[in-house]
């Protein structure tokens, strides 16, 4: 188990909407801007080698772009550069946290003081949910992959463990950065499975009315 006391205090951070990052899973991504670019830099020159994944939170009548409070701290686990000079990365999700405030500096990329308290069952062992009933699920993902005309490996999903199958459909569907949110801030892999079928079910109604009444 990863302890507090070796995370650091402050981390640099990549506001990029809609992309979801959770603990024990892996987030390929692909830095092409030079701010990023410098940010794949000096990340790779620390212990850790830690990016923090957080979801703008655009506020209106507020200037400037805004953060949720929670996000995910990953470690760059693989690397690759190309021969126009950009990155393909993956990020290997590592915790949870929450940002205390953002550090004015002078680096071209944003970056935070986090907290990591709270988030011990990120840095535990693999989360099990013993309520979910996987037939049902498989059924309605079915059902909503038929709608979206998606295709799926079934046997893979069929055998994957509770939390990579729960946390890599969060991470990987379609849905907006809001719903993404809501599925990392869920304090439990059962609660995330529970959003993520709300949200399935929301999307294959058409999206009509209010989700959260």
């Amino acid at each position: 188990m990863i302890k507090v006391n070796d995370l650091p205090g402050a981390i640099p951070v990549f506001p990029l909407p809609g992309a979801l990052l959770l603990p024990r899973s892996r987030l390929p991504l692909h830095i092409f801007e030079p701010r990023y670019l410098q940010m794949m830099d000096d990340a790779l020159k620390t212990p850790g080698r830690l990016i923090g994944m957080v979801q703008p939170n655009e506020v209106a009548g507020r200037s400037g772009s805004g953060l949720h409070t929670i996000g995910c701290a990953g470690r760059i686990t693989q690397f690759s550069e190309t021969e126009d000079n950009r990155y393909l990365i993956t990020l290997s999700g590592i915790s949870r946290f929450r940002v205390v405030n953002e550090i004015e500096g002078f680096t071209p990329y944003r970056k935070c003081d986090v907290n990591w308290d709270g988030f011990d069952r990120d840095r535990g062992n693999t989360e099990q949910d013993t309520s979910f009933d996987r037939p049902v699920f498989l059924d309605l993902l079915g059902r909503y992959f038929d709608a979206r005309s998606l295709s799926a490996d079934w046997e893979t999903l069929k055998e994957a463990d509770d939390e990579l199958l729960i946390n890599s459909l969060s991470m990987m569907l379609d849905f907006d950065p809001e719903d993404k949110q809501a599925l990392l801030e869920a304090p439990s892999l059962s609660t995330r499975r529970e959003t993520l079928v709300t949200l399935i079910e929301f999307e294959m109604r058409g999206g009509e009315g209010d989700m959260m009444q």
